[in-house]
């Protein structure tokens, strides 16, 4: 047991530096002896736990998972009203907590090797449906307490991740803050209208 954490610890640690490298100095340019340097360890030790490159970026893209879920963390305080358990969701998903939490480039240069890898194009899929499936339950949770009244849940998160997935694409062209924003409003306004919510409530 204290191996795996130390493993998983290991691993944690290589994937953190590949990813400020990539970050830093692209994907592209990014690699196992780089990585190595910053964290001051032998290459081979990096090889170790990721066999080549490849696998270094299949990693980076379940570290990209774990950073984007954490837009369901919310307050304990939230737990016993779902409405504003869902708003407060909603507000991480369109805000700039969402956009901080993993490098547009690094994110997007992954994305891009998905048509020439299956294994990339698979993990990809797994973590866009794992967004939607999360925003799927709290909707779900919404309707059994009776605040929601959305009669597919799992369409209506499907569609607020296709607003999100094109308003990020597109408002990373976007240099002017005051555009930025008012935009980002647009887009959640437009992702709320996915969801009924009972006015009586």
């Amino acid at each position: 047991m204290g191996r795996k954490s130390i493993k998983s610890i290991r691993q944690k640690e290589i994937i953190n530096a590949f990813y400020k490298i990539a970050k830093k100095e692209g994907l592209e340019n990014a690699s196992i002896a780089k990585t190595a340097a910053l964290i001051n360890i032998n290459p081979s030790l990096v090889i170790h736990y990721f066999k080549t490159k490849e696998h270094l970026i299949y990693g980076l893209i379940d570290h990209i998972l774990d950073k984007y879920l954490l837009i369901y963390e919310i307050p304990g305080s939230y737990a016993k009203d779902p409405k504003k358990a869902l708003l407060k969701v909603i507000d991480n998903i369109f805000s700039n907590k969402w956009n901080r939490l993993f490098d547009d480039s690094v994110s997007y240069s992954c994305y891009s090797l998905s048509f020439r890898d299956r294994k990339v194009k698979a993990k990809y899929k797994k973590l866009l449906d794992t967004l939607r499936n999360n925003l799927k339950k709290v909707i779900q949770e919404g309707n059994r307490q009776g605040v929601l009244s959305v009669k597919d849940p799992e369409i209506a998160a499907d569609i607020i991740f296709v607003i999100v997935d094109g308003a990020y694409y597109y408002l990373s062209l976007v240099h002017n803050k005051d555009e930025y924003r008012r935009k980002l409003a647009q887009y959640k306004k437009q992702a709320l209208q996915q969801l009924s919510f009972v006015s009586a409530y």
